[in-house]
């Protein structure tokens, strides 16, 4: 499959270091990193018709994509 878009560290360059660093040492974070990466790759299947979806639940899944995603940053950003 191709690179899928909304990547962490494509997302968030500055913090690349920081999140990988953060996957190792901090159980919280890498669940929410591995959350996201899943849920990430889900939307990416259904936008790309790998596996189709229903609208609702394609735009549930970018929502709680989304929500990963802010939780993560308020991590990176603390």
């Amino acid at each position: 499959m191709s690179h899928a878009p909304h990547e962490l560290a494509s997302d968030f360059p500055e913090y690349a270091e920081q999140i990988s660093a953060l996957r190792q040492s901090d159980a919280h974070f890498a669940r929410l990193a591995d959350a996201y990466h899943d849920i990430n790759r889900d939307v990416h299947r259904a936008e790309t018709d790998v596996e189709p979806t229903s609208d609702d639940r394609l735009s549930e899944m970018r929502k709680k994509r989304m929500a990963l995603k802010d939780e993560i940053y308020g991590l990176l950003s603390r």
